[in-house]
């Protein structure tokens, strides 16, 4: 007898019954899955941290992890990796941790640090910005030979890579910049390690590093002239700059020019 030969109700009822035999075949593996997930044979056994420990220890930072760990719920299938990637990354230094299953029971760690070059905002402030142009919280080992950045936060990378570029300039009088800050209206400062300020005013990366050029270039000459320690350059001047030396203040352009004014 064809199925289109059975009244409409013994149909509808074949057809709820298939439903409910697939359902409870659904709910069998479900249940079956379940229980194998939580099996004790399944429980996390060990965690293990490579890459980038330079200020971490592989150990101590397992012990740190091991209570909050035991805490997270699921068995080694079940675990949120996500969850334990985040937990590895609130670590001081660690910027960036890869979580991976190893079968049977085990976790693998890899961690990437931040490296650190300059404070930001003053030496000791406990927030360092890595190379990459981020802002982290951190104690380093040895800060004092580390400069100082500064300005709104989410400026930090174009700060860093403005510091890069003026350094590099700077190297040529044999002076390192060891500050360089971006206040809120949008004009630089920077100073060197003798003391020297620099006011640097408003303009692009590449602006900015012309004036301090101009500056390098030509500052030598005047030197001769002034002999006195040099204690703050003003380079907003569209042409030229102005300066103080040890109570003379000059007013010069790109050649070397006469005092305007003694204080």
């Amino acid at each position: 007898m064809q199925h289109a030969d059975l009244p409409l109700d013994i149909r509808l009822m074949t057809v709820v019954t298939r439903g409910l035999v697939v359902v409870f075949v659904l709910l069998c593996l479900g249940a079956v899955g379940t229980w194998i997930a939580r099996h004790p044979a399944w429980a996390l056994k060990g965690i293990s941290v490579q890459g980038d420990l330079g200020h971490q220890n592989a150990v101590g930072l397992r012990a740190q992890l091991a209570t909050p760990l035991r805490k997270l719920e699921g068995s080694f299938l079940t675990l949120d990796l996500q969850q334990v990637r985040r937990m590895f990354e609130a670590v001081p230094w660690v910027r960036h941790a890869r979580v991976q299953r190893e079968f049977p029971n085990r976790l693998r760690v890899t961690l990437e640090e931040h490296e650190a070059v300059a404070w930001w905002g003053q030496s000791g402030s406990g927030q360092l910005v890595s190379r990459l142009g981020e802002v982290f919280e951190a104690s380093p080992d040895e800060g004092d030979g580390l400069p100082e950045l500064a300005g709104p936060a989410e400026q930090a990378p174009q700060v860093w890579a403005l510091y890069q570029r003026l350094a590099e300039e700077v190297a040529r009088l044999d002076r390192a910049l060891v500050r360089l800050e971006l206040n809120e209206r949008g004009s630089w400062r920077a100073e060197l390690d003798n003391g020297t300020r620099l006011e640097l005013g408003r303009g692009s990366s590449d602006d900015l590093l012309a004036r301090t050029r101009r500056f390098t270039t030509t500052v030598g000459q005047l030197a001769q002239r002034y002999p006195g320690a040099l204690q703050s350059v003003d380079l907003r001047y569209p042409n030229g700059y102005a300066l103080r030396v040890q109570g003379v203040t000059t007013l010069t352009d790109d050649a070397p020019a006469t005092p305007t004014r003694n204080r």
